[in-house]
């Protein structure tokens, strides 16, 4: 298999048109050209970004006629012009299909899932840090797998022990050559259906990292809709279901662990039997425990005047937004409330699973961003809505009393307004900090 991929990556035909310049497609570019491709071989596109080659695609094939397309994950392959390209004979990759091209002793694992995927593969990482000198953690998480071989080919590390990845469906769409020592699949639940034909296309899309898993693939046992789904397939072949509850897991007394919130146990779960199915020692264990959780998710920013702040940034499903809310709603005293701001941009979600809410006292509903008007009109509940997250914090610190919460967790991405869940989170806590300053 090394053979075969160093010999893929040098055999790719040029020109090289590298599809989406964000962090993916910056990465890629970057191990061409070390891998010895020159800069007049490759072109860029991307339709948001100012400095690419191309931002039209029918330019980028009259003009570049590129023979090698490395698709970045935000583009479907399902993109009209890019199916017409593979159609005409265009060969698709990505940047994760050229990293494994440099890979040779490495053992690899992955997670994905609907929800807690990147608390699960940071719990891994804490996991590594306590007893491996040299791993890799990244993917779809942050940090491109291409980093590593480039970092590699550069002399700035040395090959790895082991490699985590968390792998995103979009991820999983394009992938040739990676393999998997072992898999997990958090959660699965809406999401994405702006992209996909239906939700059972995106829970097969996300289904397909069992088949490059050459050892077990564990499925979290409070996984949404994974287990009902996990048992229509009708396999158990190298399949595992775990639980907080498992009895190989009970001397670890992972109720002890620092993280907060009943679905973390789950991950937390996960994590550890991904850890002792690898064959880590019971040190990764140790360390996760003392894993204390991500920016962006379920951060607590503090408290002023006696309001306290968290960030739940990352909240772009409703399984997430149900989660935060009820686990924070619970530790809310008295007659005091819960300010949960929601909105972004829309991307077809079912909005009317948060009606449950409604029977809940203690709650302020404030909606903001592109999808207010829709999340407000499916999930039936009733609060100010305003057209930019700006507006609906300004509006929430001029009405939040002492001993209330505001809790960002807003079940639409931030497209429309910020580049990234990363931004909008960091928005939220320089409002607060100049809040705090005040």
């Amino acid at each position: 298999m090394i053979n075969q991929m160093k010999k893929y990556i040098k055999n790719l035909k040029t020109p090289i048109a590298i599809i989406g310049m964000g962090k993916s497609g910056e990465a890629a570019k970057r191990l061409l050209l070390l891998s010895g491709f020159s800069e007049e071989e490759i072109v860029t596109f991307d339709s948001k970004v100012a400095s690419v080659d191309f931002k039209d695609p029918r330019q980028l094939f009259s003009v570049a006629k590129p023979r090698t397309l490395v698709v970045s994950p935000g583009f479907p392959l399902s993109t009209p012009w890019i199916k017409e390209a593979i159609s005409s004979g265009v060969h698709i990759t990505s940047e994760i299909s050229l990293t494994c091209a440099f890979l040779s002793t490495e053992k690899i694992i992955g997670v994905t899932g609907s929800v807690g995927k990147s608390t699960t593969i940071s719990l891994l990482q804490a996991g590594l840090n306590a007893f491996s000198a040299s791993n890799f953690v990244g993917g779809n998480l942050g940090t491109p797998f291409a980093e590593y071989a480039s970092d590699l080919i550069e002399g700035k590390r040395t090959v790895a022990e082991w490699i985590a990845l968390e792998l995103s469906s979009y991820q999983l769409e394009n992938c040739e050559g990676l393999v998997l020592a072992c898999s997990a699949i958090t959660f699965l639940t809406s999401n994405h259906l702006e992209r996909y034909e239906s939700l059972r296309h995106y829970y097969d899309t996300k289904w397909k990292i069992l088949s490059i898993t050459k050892g077990k693939m564990l499925l979290n046992s409070n996984g949404g809709d994974l287990i009902e789904y996990a048992t229509q397939k009708g396999t158990r072949e190298r399949i595992l279901i775990t639980s907080k509850d498992d009895m190989g897991l009970s001397s670890f007394q992972l109720d002890k662990a620092l993280l907060i919130g009943k679905h973390n146990q789950d991950n937390l779960a996960l994590a550890a039997s991904m850890a002792l199915e690898s064959g880590w020692p019971n040190s990764a264990i140790d360390g996760m425990k003392s894993f204390t959780g991500l920016p962006h998710r379920l951060e607590n920013l503090g408290e002023k005047a006696g309001i306290r702040f968290i960030n739940d940034s990352k909240a772009t499903a409703l399984d997430s937004v149900l989660i935060a809310a009820t686990e924070v709603i619970n530790t809310i005293k008295g007659n005091s409330n819960l300010f949960l701001l929601l909105g972004g941009k829309n991307k077809n979600l079912p909005w009317e699973q948060l009606k449950v809410l409604r029977s809940i006292m203690g709650f302020k509903f404030i909606f903001f961003g592109e999808c207010r008007e829709e999340a407000q009109d499916k999930s039936q509940l009733v609060g100010p809505s305003f057209p930019n997250l700006g507006e609906a914090i300004d509006f929430t610190l001029k009405n939040a009393k002492f001993g209330d919460t505001v809790l960002l967790s807003p079940g639409g991405t931030s497209l429309d307004e910020f580049k990234s869940f990363e931004e909008r989170g960091n928005f939220f806590k320089n409002k607060i900090a100049d809040f705090f300053n005040s």
